[in-house]
């Protein structure tokens, strides 16, 4: 927690309105070409905004949100971390890259009960996704975990994997399991027993978020534990399987599957056995891990609960404790935002539906759960649609909207704090008619809210978290394909000062990032930046 009171700002005039901080999940700043979603969309507000004086593009990936590399595109999770935060903190990938490479990650003690498992006739299973996208897993940690196993000589491995189309191609699944599946076979003639068990599509098979839809973790809990779900003789045949029964079925969305011999599936999960779900970002291995870790559980029928020692990458939830066991500590965010804002008594309003409330809460405050200050701060989520969201591509900005309306119109919260979810959920979709229609819902919403901040006498802050929208599809050889992953493109950032107060300009800040937000926000509410801080991207005019 915060040592100190902030110090007030020299000069500052404090007014009547929020400071509102409005978050275009997904909406970079692209190419301006046919691929670019946000461009080619009608967004008169944000194309208006955009040309007024405190305006300026923001890094959104790579080590501006601390990432290993500028190869590295950006999320939603280090996003609302590094706008929380203020400071860029190694994040997950670059810590889990950092364990493998010298070898901590091996001597700590969850790897040693799990392989003492294995020692006493238990089997070592490993979940999650398989691709390199890196932002919720990448397929060298697993290919090392492996390797690992065999120099260690565990004799019977399994790896349930999960289809990604997201953060990679929408059908790129071979890439990935063929070469898995070589992997596997090559470890086996060691003298081992190396073999997939299961799989699925990330949005249909256990990568639930928020407790969204907890039957996606279900087909997931029946697939990987019991073995229940429509039966292959590998991964490779049941991903071309699909393919071929369905040419337009999507990664992500691929049923679940399980690899059987003589109609018996090869990897169950039983009593005794050691379990390490392998991604490393939380808020779609919450979830499981709950369903793994929890004795009295009602999410949904388990049908068996089997005595397994279960560890997570990292401990995805610090607070909550979830899971009890992990491979490698998450990042240590110290002096967020919030915990300045409420220990100088600063109200504070956030929301956003199901699909992002938690970036504006639980990532917002540094993978905290949870209340900084319940008395000062009112977090109020608003159930998403349970449908895939090119069906619905508004999704639920107009209720965030009229929530933010309510909220300032309270005049009770000096700091409101918002996410629209479009420009990603639908930009993930890849289909091009829905991604224009989310876009045009943000601007058209964001027009609503404008209005509102301005009669209120207050402060916008318009940005966005990482690019997605921005690019819909690319083009090779005169054929176009889905581009259903984020963007390594800067972001908008916009201030609209609307009370007339105080006279801010453009600080000269060179590679601004999100990290730099935090500070602005603290200088809008009359604070100087804590010195932690990266520098704000404004400053007082004389």
């Amino acid at each position: 927690m915060t040592a100190y009171p902030l110090e007030q700002m020299n000069g500052y005039t404090a007014f009547p309105g929020p400071v509102v901080t409005i978050i275009m999940d997904g909406m970079g700043l692209g190419p301006e070409d046919a691929s670019d979603g946000v461009a080619v969309s009608y967004t008169p507000v944000l194309d208006a905004i955009r040309a007024t004086p405190l305006s300026t593009r923001l890094k959104a990936h790579g080590v501006a949100v601390g990432l290993p590399s500028d190869d590295d595109m950006g999320n939603s999770e280090v996003g609302h971390n590094a706008l929380g935060a203020g400071q860029i903190f190694s994040q997950g990938a670059k810590l889990v890259n950092e364990a493998l490479e010298s070898g901590t990650v091996f001597t700590g003690e969850s790897w040693r009960k799990a392989v003492e498992m294995t020692e006493n006739g238990g089997t070592l299973h490993f979940i999650g996704m398989v691709s390199d996208g890196n932002v919720h897993s990448h397929i060298t940690h697993l290919y090392i975990l492996l390797e690992q196993a065999a120099k260690q000589g565990i004799p019977r491995v399994r790896v349930h994997g999960l289809l990604d189309g997201r953060d990679v191609g929408a059908k790129s699944a071979l890439e990935y399991f063929r070469p898995l599946e070589e992997k596997l076979a090559e470890l086996s003639q060691k003298g081992g027993d190396y073999r997939m068990a299961s799989g699925g599509g990330r949005m249909v098979t256990t990568m639930d978020r928020y407790n969204a839809d907890w039957s996606v973790v279900e087909n997931g809990w029946k697939a990987h534990v019991l073995g229940e779900a429509r039966q292959f003789n590998s991964a490779v045949e049941a991903i071309q399987t699909y393919y071929d029964e369905d040419p337009t079925m999507a990664d992500q969305y691929m049923a679940s599957f399980v690899i059987a011999e003589n109609g018996k599936p090869v990897g169950t999960i039983e009593d005794g056995d050691a379990v390490i779900f392998f991604n490393f970002r939380g808020d779609r291995a919450i979830e499981l891990s709950r369903t793994f870790d929890e004795k009295q559980f009602s999410e949904f029928d388990r049908k068996r609960h089997p005595e397994v020692f279960y560890a997570g990458m990292m401990q995805y939830d610090g607070d909550a404790m979830i899971p009890r066991n992990f491979l490698i500590a998450p990042p240590a965010f110290e002096n967020t935002l919030s915990e300045y804002l409420c220990d100088n008594g600063i109200t504070a309003y956030a929301t956003s539906e199901t699909q992002k409330y938690g970036h504006v809460t639980y990532f917002w405050n540094g993978n905290r759960s949870g209340y900084v200050n319940e008395k000062l701060e009112k977090y109020v989520e608003i159930e998403s649609d349970r449908t895939t969201f090119d069906l619905r591509p508004w999704m639920k900005a107009e209720e965030i909207t009229t929530a933010v309306i309510a909220a300032i119109e309270s005049r009770q919260y000096k700091f409101i704090r918002l996410n629209y979810p479009n420009g990603d959920m639908v930009g993930h979709t890849g289909v091009e008619g829905a991604v224009r229609i989310a876009v045009e819902t943000v601007d058209l919403n964001l027009g609503r809210l404008l209005k509102a901040i301005e009669k209120a006498g207050g402060v916008a802050v318009v940005t966005a978290d990482h690019g997605n929208a921005d690019c819909m599809w690319t083009e090779k050889n005169g054929v176009r394909a889905p581009m259903v992953a984020h963007t390594k493109n800067p972001v908008p950032f916009v201030v609209l000062d609307y009370s007339g107060a105080n006279r801010f300009a453009l600080a000269d800040v060179k590679n601004p990032g999100l990290a730099n937000v935090a500070a602005t926000i603290c200088n809008l509410l009359g604070f100087a930046a804590p010195s932690m801080y990266e520098p704000s991207l404004l400053c007082m005019e004389e």
